[in-house]
């Protein structure tokens, strides 16, 4: 299993807090994860004739940047591949010091077609939230969404149980804040492969896979993805573009999400805690389960 990231001193703050235990009040120090906004900008265009516009502004916890954007690129549909990314760095002609490592600038490939009303579509929109509906699946499917795999990847029922204890066992900061949603990717055989953290459960999803997309892992059509919370219908897509079909969750899904799953191949599996789970979509990945009152 790899060693735990280390995180920034900006991933949490230290606050005075009253501790309540009956009647006592006792002044304390406690943990809380940071939150801070991070403005993404993106530069494209031919050489020469460079254009800079902000893309998107979304509220997460420092601490892995700039593989945030890189995800954020990819799973919004700005670029399809690790070769369309130029390189990403913190700009510094912001107008304060402080605001220097809130500011990311994303350079694309001059090479790369950007649409302009799409990008003014996501300055409106954080990664947090998006059209709903049908027409927001058939914008997913007709997108840069990978074909999903379906001669795989299987994963023993036995084995989904594990996950979420080893997830935590790698939470450093939820352990110190309590306050962050997780995403990982495990192999299909319980290996604990990579591991992110934000106060939003896309910004974490986000973190992971622009990780993978800057080691040119993509597609991920071999590993399975667990993610702390509940799954939303943004959570299947930004899977489905990353190539995974295996989604647990220790929460529920909504009726959108599951509904994507299956137009998109993917498995999801929700409530996944206290030896038990649902699966909600494409159950013939999970083998190995005894069946009753099927």
């Amino acid at each position: 299993m790899p060693a735990p990231v280390l995180l920034p001193p900006t991933s949490y703050d230290y606050v005075t807090v009253h501790k309540v235990q009956g009647t006592t009040i006792t002044a304390a120090s406690d943990i809380l994860a940071a939150e801070e906004p991070l403005e993404i900008r993106l530069g494209f265009g031919p050489t020469g004739q460079r254009e800079h516009r902000t893309l998107a502004i979304t509220m997460r916890t420092p601490g892995h940047d700039f593989e945030l954007a890189a995800g954020f690129l990819l799973t919004e549909g700005i670029i399809s591949r690790r070769q369309e990314l130029h390189g990403i760095l913190y700009c510094p002609d912001v107008e304060k010091v402080e605001e220097r490592e809130n500011v990311v600038r994303a350079e694309l490939a001059s090479t790369v077609p950007v649409a302009l009303p799409r990008l003014e579509r996501h300055f409106y929109t954080s990664s947090s939230c998006g059209v709903c509906g049908k027409t927001s699946i058939e914008a997913v499917q007709a997108a840069a969404c990978p074909v999903l795999p379906t001669d795989g990847p299987y994963v023993a029922a036995e084995l989904l149980h594990q996950l979420p204890e080893r997830l935590r066992a790698q939470q450093e900061l939820f352990e110190q804040t309590g306050g962050l949603h997780a995403a990982a990717l495990f192999s299909p055989e319980g290996e604990l492969l990579l591991l992110r953290e934000d106060v939003g459960r896309h910004n974490a999803l986000d973190k992971v896979i622009g990780a993978a997309l800057l080691q040119e892992w993509l597609p991920l059509h071999q590993h399975v993805l667990l993610v702390s919370g509940r799954v939303s219908f943004e959570l299947v897509q930004k899977a489905a573009v990353a190539g995974i079909a295996v989604l647990a969750a220790v929460g529920a899904p909504s009726s959108l999400a599951v509904q994507a799953a299956h137009n998109f191949g993917l498995t999801v599996c929700g409530f996944l805690r206290q030896g038990r789970y649902n699966v909600y979509s494409h159950p013939w990945r999970i083998v190995g389960a005894a069946t009753a009152g099927l």
